[in-house]
């Protein structure tokens, strides 16, 4: 659980929040939900994510469900030093994709009294802990884990498979190239993959 009021109201020390978990989880979800509840309350708002991040907007972050709010695209973490000047909130969406700068900058930002909320994946295809999540996550105050259903099995998921023929670490993909699995799924299509590459090697 995260808490939005501290009971000590002279600290002036803001604070990080992650929200972390497999692609189809609703992380940027509920990103944009306590981005937009700031707004509502009236308070300075700042919305940064990675440059190449240009599935549904050059601009906006976008939830896979089409919600939607006004975000600055910035090439790396140091940007967001420079341009998140005179806010009470930072949200940062797909933070996985940001250098590990991205763990000291908001850090940073929390010690100069901001609210910091990043959102991004914590493992990657291959299902290991991805860029600077971990470290981010052991630097916040509050982590929320949020899960997808598996498309195989109906439990809950936290592995991104990658059902695409790419070795990239980096591939920006939707439903048809990505899909949620919880363990036993994930583990049963990596054994499979694993025994056809075997069979494709044997047949040359």
């Amino acid at each position: 659980m995260f808490l939005e009021n501290t009971v000590n109201h002279n600290e002036q020390f803001g604070w990080i929040e992650v929200i972390c978990g497999s692609m189809f989880s609703g992380k940027t979800e509920e990103l944009i939900r306590r981005l937009k509840r700031a707004q509502f309350a009236k308070q300075k708002v700042e919305i940064f994510k990675p440059a190449i991040d240009v599935r549904y907007d050059v601009e906006k972050v976008v939830s896979h469900d089409a919600n939607e709010i006004r975000s600055t695209p910035v090439p790396s973490s140091a940007n967001i030093r420079l341009l998140a000047s005179d806010v009470d909130v930072v949200g940062i969406d797909e933070a996985q994709f940001f250098d590990e700068e991205i763990v000291a900058v908001c850090n940073d930002l929390a010690n100069r009294g901001v609210r910091v909320i990043v959102a991004g994946l914590d493992m990657d295809f291959k299902g290991n802990p991805f860029g600077p999540m971990p470290a981010l996550m052991a630097t916040a105050e509050y982590v929320t884990k949020v899960h997808a259903v598996c498309t195989r099995t109906g439990n809950l998921a936290h592995y991104s498979h990658r059902t695409a023929a790419s070795d990239e670490l980096v591939l920006l993909g939707e439903t048809q190239e990505y899909e949620p699995l919880s363990r036993s799924a994930y583990f049963k299509a990596m054994k499979e993959e694993k025994l056809k590459k075997a069979e494709e090697k044997n047949g040359k």
